[in-house]
C-alpha cells in the first residue's frame, strides 16, 4: 500500500510512501508506544508517513505530524484531521 499526507494550506508540507505509522508519547518524551503500521491516523496520536528506508538524494525521508486533535472527515481510505498546532492535514491511501 501507499500512503499520502499534506497540510491543506501547504502541499509541500508532507510526504507519500510505503510507510503510515502511529504512535502515543508522552509531551517531551522521546520514547514511544502503542506503536500501529499500517495506520490510519487516530485522536491523541502522532502520524508519520513516508518511506520506511532511507531515500538517498532526497530532502526528507517521511513526514511526522502534531497529535492528532480531531477528526474532521473519516470516508474510509481518506481522512482530514486536525493537530495540536492547529494544522489541517489529509490522509489517504494511494
Amino acid at each position: 500500500m501507499r500512503y499520502w499526507l499534506y497540510k491543506i494550506d501547504d502541499k509541500f508540507s508532507g510526504d507519500s510512501g510505503n510507510m503510515s505509522m502511529t504512535f502515543a508519547a508522552e509531551e517531551g518524551s522521546l520514547e514511544q508506544h502503542d506503536v500501529k503500521q499500517n495506520a490510519r491516523p487516530e485522536v491523541g496520536k502522532y502520524i508519520r508517513v513516508g518511506s520506511v528506508f532511507a531515500r538517498s538524494m532526497q530532502m526528507q525521508d517521511w513526514w511526522q505530524t502534531n497529535v492528532i486533535e480531531e477528526i474532521l472527515e473519516d470516508t474510509g481510505n481518506y481522512v482530514k484531521f486536525r493537530t495540536k498546532s492547529g494544522s489541517i492535514y489529509e490522509w489517504k491511501i494511494i
